[in-house]
């Protein structure tokens, strides 16, 4: 096989990643409408409405709050679910680092839990046995392309008393037994930041289908008749066209990991979190890698390092929190030895590559092989150097 970018070959993929976000025509119209009219500098021209109607008719609620960022809408959620100073909230040790941000910004308390072998998501039985006399809340994260077992996980809560606020910033228009996810918790939560599926380059929201939790929340992000935390109104109409065209291309990424599976399927040492019989539709922020450093035969830092040369965009998982958090800041709600496989063990691959054709999706698999195959001197040339 061909010597690999980093030792001197020719790149898997000279041209490097796929840009993102997507040059849509539908997007330069929006641009162009809002110039030519006027109203990307108002704060008030329909837009952000227009978006709130089709967000909720999409996921068949009844509240959409849009806000200027995800995070934002995952403190938002917490205060308007009545989470605040000494409750307990229980939440993945593998997790997007601002969640947990966000329980301590409402005074709460962060209780981590391992995740599941089969996905690195939340593991419920993890949060059973975490669930204590202060415990509160739950925080679930769909992460990856994996699902949290949102209807397990909601009887749990019903069982003990607790809300759940549903984290989908990274699964837009995924469907778990049917409904989307973001919709099965007491309040959900979406992210439109510039890397995301939806793309606005900033903003968030908050879902639920509960009237109480929608008027609390809206006492938080409305003082004085100003919003707190806005989206604007360029940002509301450029998601527009994007929501539109978003289970054709979450099929369209699905079908692809479906690909990539198979061309993985006999290179040691990585898999990815889905395969293929996965039930439903999964939606794919970034595609988590599985990785055995050992049977792969390199370090992960020095995978990414050549699959970046091949002209691949790959990056580390996430930081376990129980790894770069002082003690002091959070309980142990469980053994944590799955998350700190997934804190040393993941790569996530980006998503845009996912909506090329399968043949881009083989050269991604191409690249991987050719790697493994030298990986005796990708190692010797990295610790020479």
């Amino acid at each position: 096989m061909s010597l690999p970018a980093i030792l001197g070959g020719t790149p898997t993929r000279p041209q490097g990643p796929p840009a993102w976000p997507l040059a849509d025509p539908e997007i330069r119209e929006v641009f162009e409408q809002a110039f030519r009219d006027g109203w990307w500098g108002k704060y008030q021209a329909g837009q952000t409405e227009r978006l709130e109607t089709l967000l909720r008719d999409y996921h068949q609620v009844e509240h959409v709050l849009p806000c200027g960022s995800g995070n934002y809408a995952v403190e938002l959620g917490l205060r308007a679910l009545q989470i605040g100073p000494g409750a307990e909230v229980i939440l993945a040790d593998y997790d997007y680092p601002g969640n947990f941000l966000s329980v301590h910004a409402v005074g709460a308390i962060p209780v981590l839990v391992d995740i599941e072998p089969r996905n690195w998501n939340l593991s419920i039985e993890a949060v059973r046995s975490a669930i204590g006399p202060q415990t509160k809340a739950i925080l679930a994260s769909h992460l990856h392309g994996g699902r949290v077992a949102m209807r397990e996980l909601m009887d749990l809560a019903r069982e003990k008393g607790l809300v759940v606020l549903e984290d989908a910033a990274q699964a837009p228009g995924a469907l778990i037994e049917g409904r989307r996810a973001g919709t099965w918790g007491d309040a959900g939560v979406f992210s439109f930041g510039g890397s995301k599926l939806l793309s606005a380059g900033r903003g968030g929201a908050l879902l639920t289908r509960h009237a109480e939790v929608a008027q609390r929340a809206r006492n938080h992000l409305v003082r004085a008749g100003n919003i707190v935390c806005p989206m604007t109104e360029l940002q509301a109409a450029l998601l527009v066209p994007q929501l539109k065209r978003l289970d054709e291309r979450n099929q369209l990424r699905w079908g692809n990991v479906q690909v990539l599976c198979e061309a993985f399927a006999d290179l040691p040492g990585v898999r990815p979190f889905v395969g293929p019989g996965e039930e439903a539709l999964p939606a794919f922020y970034k595609l988590g890698m599985k990785i055995d450093q050992i049977a792969f035969g390199l370090p992960r830092d020095k995978i990414i390092a050549a699959l970046r040369a091949e002209g691949f965009a790959v990056d580390e998982g996430f930081a376990a929190a129980h790894v770069t958090r002082s003690p002091k800041r959070f309980r142990q709600g469980s053994a944590l030895a799955e998350a700190a496989n997934a804190h040393a063990n993941c790569i996530q691959v980006h998503h845009p590559i996912l909506l090329e054709t399968p043949d881009a999706l083989r050269e991604l698999a191409q690249g991987w092989r050719r790697i493994h195959e030298h990986a005796d001197a990708i190692r010797n040339m990295m610790n020479d150097g």
